[in-house]
């Protein structure tokens, strides 16, 4: 079986991560399911998400709506207290060099929710018009395009931003132009043939014997079980 929890895997947070995953794995284990001692890193995330020795990786909610859910198990959504948001959900932070962004935004992958999806209907809500985009493959290197002054602004994951505002100095040459409307966190899902039930409640073991350090580190509350159905409502954006 293989895991993987690619979304928020910061170098600097990366022990954390790791010891998170030795919990979990443990009460998978005591459940009876095979885990792997290690968590996969710098394997192509589709490859990864489709797998059918998938036990657990977290996903973003426009891959999962767009082409995941119907071969995949949805298990449960990680909680991380973001400002203004319903636990599970999360929101984009559109940063910019100015509080008035030109048209040019940088955006990490057309689907993406938190990078063009949320964008786009901000966008379209308030008539600020978007240019061809600068597409930069990840949230951080969207933000750095930004403060390079090669974009205007970009969409970036709340707590994404939470952590590069921790970690990355090149974020203070930033400002926060808005914040968008919540919608569904980033699930994590298992493969199609697992049950939800038991890898449900090894996060909750896992999560409970994780100490408080790395929750803060993490910025992990808990979980929250958001229907399949929340995420299919969700509209599916125009591409870039």
């Amino acid at each position: 079986m293989i895991a993987a929890l690619p979304m928020y895997d910061r170098v600097e947070i990366r022990d954390a991560t790791d010891r998170l995953w030795a919990l979990i794995r443990d009460a998978l284990r005591r459940l009876g399911l095979d885990a792997p001692a290690a968590l996969t890193r710098g394997t192509d995330p589709w490859e990864i998400w489709q797998s059918p020795d998938l036990i657990l990786a977290q996903t973003c909610g426009l891959p999962y709506r767009a082409r995941l859910a119907p071969h995949v198990t949805l298990v449960t959504t990680p909680d991380y207290a973001l400002p203004g948001c319903p636990p599970g959900h999360y929101n984009s932070v559109i940063v910019a060099r100015s509080a008035e962004p030109g048209p040019r935004p940088a955006v990490n992958d057309a689907l993406s929710q938190s990078g063009w999806a949320a964008l786009s209907t901000w966008a379209a809500a308030t008539g600020h018009r978007l240019d061809a985009p600068l597409m930069t493959g990840a949230h951080e290197a969207s933000a750095r395009a930004v403060a390079e002054a090669r974009a205007d602004l970009a969409a970036i994951d709340a707590q994404t931003w939470r952590l590069l505002t921790r970690h990355a100095p090149f974020t203070a040459d930033l400002v926060e132009v808005a914040r968008t409307a919540p919608t569904p966190g980033l699930p994590l899902i298992t493969a199609r043939s697992q049950s939800a039930a038991p890898i449900r409640a090894a996060l909750d073991s896992a999560l409970a014997a994780l100490g408080p350090t790395d929750r803060a580190a993490l910025g992990l509350r808990g979980f929250s079980d958001i229907p399949e159905s929340a995420y299919l409502a969700q509209p599916i954006p125009p591409k870039p």
